[in-house]
């Protein structure tokens, strides 16, 4: 008889949980939800997390906030969500920069980029465009790879930054054409992207987005783009990939929405739905392709499980490159 009033009691407990659960679902969000943004305004990041916290107070009618906490490679903002209160209300909008890369440069890592938060939904992605200064006399990637086996040591590639995507896409990249180069870091894409069309520098890693028009001015030259795919936004460049290049499939810079760990199921159900939903809208969907980015918009499952597969091939990258951070 006992064992059965404890299982009853159980079994009341675990409905009253459950139904709790769902009320804070229902009326989630009853207030302002504020999303933390590692990085200084004005950029990629920051842009769509303010679009999409506009869209979301479109939907529910409550404002979305951001707050943009810049420093040590995104790793301040990133704590800060970290250590919030898993409720819904303070969620990180990120890239795999701060996320993945920047905890990889420490020892001990501040973080576990899968563990210590809940994973939303993977907004959006977009491929590195290999781009090099005029002079460079190839044509393609596979006499770009030719010119540079010829001149081991020679060529000097330029980053955004030391342990960025920009730097480690292409230690991945020389490390299977086998290319024997030299890293510049800079502070910022900007003084990059000058150096490599200055000629102070022989090639870059970059977004579309920016480097594109530069191509079409002539100040730089592209040869390819990383990724499974073609870029709807450069139907004409192919992939390293299609060159003979494997490896660079999965090299992607993503935007992507995290909460803290132990995010109630329901709350992160009510989110992904709606995130994705936004995602998925004509709209939205062409405007993220006129950005020249590609729409995602995940399942969180799908979402952690790719983040833990770019951990393991980062850090083995990080690792045998002797990356560090600066």
């Amino acid at each position: 008889m006992r064992i059965w009033r404890c299982g009853y009691r159980l079994l009341a407990i675990a409905l009253l949980m459950a139904s709790a659960t769902t009320a804070i679902a229902q009326d989630y969000p009853a207030r302002v939800i504020r999303l933390i943004v590692p990085f200084p305004p004005g950029g990629s990041t920051d842009i769509y997390a303010r679009i999409l916290a506009k869209e979301l107070q479109a939907s529910w009618g409550q404002s979305g906030v951001i707050d943009n906490r810049p420093g040590a490679t995104g790793l301040i903002g990133t704590d800060l969500a970290r250590r919030a209160a898993p409720d819904g209300y303070t969620l990180l909008f990120t890239s795999n920069t701060a996320h993945v890369l920047g905890p990889l440069l420490h020892n001990p890592r501040p973080f576990d980029a899968a563990a210590d938060f809940t994973p939303i939904t993977k907004v959006l992605r977009f491929p590195l465009y290999l781009v090099v200064h005029p002079s460079v006399p190839v044509k393609s990637l596979k006499e770009f790879i030719a010119f540079g086996k010829s001149r081991p040591g020679q060529l000097i590639f330029a980053s955004s930054g030391q342990g960025g995507t920009s730097h480690v896409v292409a230690e991945l990249f020389n490390d299977v054409a086998g290319i024997k180069a030299t890293h510049v870091p800079y502070k910022g894409t900007s003084p990059a992207l000058q150096a490599v069309m200055s000629g102070e520098t022989h090639y870059i890693f970059n977004n579309i987005g920016v480097s594109h028009p530069l191509v079409l001015s002539g100040r730089l030259k592209g040869l390819a783009v990383t990724g499974e795919k073609r870029s709807p936004a450069l139907p004409d460049v192919p992939t390293a990939g299609e060159m003979g290049v494997r490896g660079l499939e999965n090299a992607y810079t993503w935007l992507g929405l995290l909460a803290p760990a132990k995010l109630p199921q329901a709350i992160l159900t009510k989110l992904s739905t709606e995130v994705v939903r936004i995602m998925r809208t004509p709209e939205m969907e062409k405007r993220v392709l006129n950005d020249g980015y590609v729409p995602v918009a995940n399942a969180p499952a799908q979402f952690r499980s790719e983040i833990q597969a770019e951990v393991a091939t980062w850090s083995r990258v990080i690792r045998e490159r002797g990356i560090k951070v600066e």
